[in-house]
């Protein structure tokens, strides 16, 4: 157990540094008067993995007198998407820009999707932007995006969303937008469903 002086100690860092950088797990300590707290980070090594792999997960901490406050960021450089744009995007059938559901067929079959979007499963097909066009089309069914081409992601809460956007950017797409309320955002709001 820590004593009162390097919890003391570590309540005054954490208050000059605002807050920890990087893919952390964060466990406040307070005492029972609540006048000394700190936060203590330790890596988590799944998430550095996953950091490393898709370039995406990054997650911040902020300390504040009451806890700990999670935020995260998309490290992708994504574009991010809330409801509203995205009803109007599924809307627009003349839109360029072409929104792709990451969750794996049989969860499409039980849940539907959002109307107008598109299937790559990143989970049983990560290489999906790194195959040819050709071989893209025979797979999925539809016309690979062009690395010009505006391409947003959603899943069901926004997770694999993330990592699909970095593998998309790392195969040389520029213009990557992440919806990360994804499948769960859009059915609580009440969002239309397509069948099929």
């Amino acid at each position: 157990m820590a004593s009162k002086y390097a919890l003391r100690g570590a309540l005054r860092s954490a208050r000059q540094l605002s807050s920890c950088a990087g893919p952390v797990s964060c466990r406040t300590f307070a005492t029972a008067s609540r006048s000394a707290a700190a936060a203590i980070c330790q890596p988590r090594p799944s998430i550095q993995a996953a950091t490393r792999s898709f370039g995406a997960t990054v997650s911040t901490t902020r300390f504040s007198g009451r806890g700990v406050r999670w935020s995260s960021e998309s490290a992708t450089g994504s574009k991010i998407y809330d409801f509203d744009e995205i009803k109007t995007l599924s809307q627009d059938p003349e839109s360029s820009i072409q929104i792709i559901d990451v969750r794996e067929p049989g969860e499409l079959a039980s849940t539907g999707r959002i109307p107008g979007a598109k299937n790559i499963p990143i989970t049983t097909s990560p290489d999906s932007f790194h195959i040819t066009a050709e071989e893209f089309e025979d797979r999925f069914g539809f016309e690979r995006p062009t690395p010009e081409d505006e391409v947003i992601f959603y899943c069901k809460a926004g997770v694999r969303s993330r990592a699909a956007a970095g593998i998309a950017r790392e195969a040389g797409w520029s213009k990557v937008g992440e919806y990360p309320g994804s499948w769960a955002d859009w059915t609580g709001k009440g969002g239309k469903i397509q069948r099929s």
